[in-house]
């Protein structure tokens, strides 16, 4: 990064600027600073120009990096005890209600767990957004229990629509605008990808995940797809839903159990993304993950 000084009559414009490359093209980011600013408040602002600028250039790309033998054979080794065995025997009507209970739960549903299996059974009918939104979730869970279709951009869109068809207009469509996840008090936790680069960093993760399916473990592949697609956070709204969808999806391909992010341990889990877009570490994601199939039966203990 460099600073730029610009004379504009009797006064100087301060801007810092950063040159990439993506693909043959060298591109420019450019930070305002302000106008005849005086040495401290240069540098101050320098530093949060620069923090900005480091910012958006990890958003511009994916964080994926090519692991060696030696680290596949260590994640191969955190997923030996999950209980493969065990998928033929799932209870699905029992997982995909609590399934939908919990993710939607996760994303400040109203809808009580003994609403869901009455919604469910058809005993109760939907009166609301919630109520048509667990219906949904639990159709689609059940959908790609058997769903031979390949990853791409129209079977993710298609999750979604399955999703929020009927509550949300944008359902299936990728948004058009800017995005932020803020916390209870209003700060800022995470900034989503920038709009225009939405479906290129998409077509980047299914490429990536394309190359290494048959090559890293499963619980890897499942925790980078979903993590990723967080980051990127493609929808206005319902990221989160359609990305447990997904991180479903990807263990059903390749012959895990599905599992269940419980809406008593989301804090935990979001310190988990919070993981992941901050250094890239997915290796918290696979032990909080790991985690919960033990709470639903899924791993066994190797230990003598």
């Amino acid at each position: 990064m460099f600073l730029r000084k610009r004379k504009v009559g009797k006064k100087v414009k301060y801007y810092l600027m950063h040159k990439y490359r993506e693909g043959k093209q060298v591109k420019t980011i450019e930070r305002y600073l302000g106008t005849d600013l005086k040495p401290k408040q240069l540098e101050k602002l320098k530093a949060r120009a620069e923090n900005i600028i480091k910012a958006h250039i990890k958003e511009l790309s994916a964080y994926y990096h090519e692991l060696s033998k030696q680290e596949i054979e260590q994640y191969q080794h955190l997923e030996k005890s999950i209980q493969i065995k065990h998928l033929a025997k799932i209870n699905w009507e029992k997982f995909t209600q609590s399934f939908t209970y919990h993710t939607n739960a996760i994303e400040g549903s109203t809808v009580e767990n003994s609403e869901v299996k009455q919604l469910l059974n058809k005993n109760i009918p939907p009166e609301d957004a919630d109520d048509l939104e667990t219906i949904n979730v639990a159709n689609t869970i059940q959908y790609i229990r058997t769903a031979k279709e390949k990853l791409t951009l129209t079977f993710i869109n298609k999750i979604h629509h399955m999703c929020f068809k009927n509550t949300k207009s944008f359902a299936g469509k990728f948004r058009t605008g800017e995005v932020v996840i803020r916390d209870g008090l209003g700060n800022i936790h995470h900034r989503g990808a920038p709009q225009k680069i939405v479906t290129k960093l998409l077509k980047e993760l299914i490429t990536w995940y394309n190359k290494h399916k048959n090559i890293y473990p499963p619980l890897l592949l499942a925790s980078v797809v979903h993590n990723q697609f967080e980051h990127i956070h493609p929808y206005a709204d319902g990221n989160g839903r359609v990305g447990r969808i997904l991180l479903n999806y990807i263990l059903l391909q390749n012959k895990y159990p599905p599992i269940n992010i419980r809406q008593q341990d989301r804090m935990r889990y979001y310190k988990t993304l919070q993981t992941y877009h901050k250094t890239g570490d997915v290796k918290t994601t696979i032990k909080f993950l790991l985690n919960q199939y033990k709470k639903m039966g899924h791993y066994k203990n190797t230990k003598k």
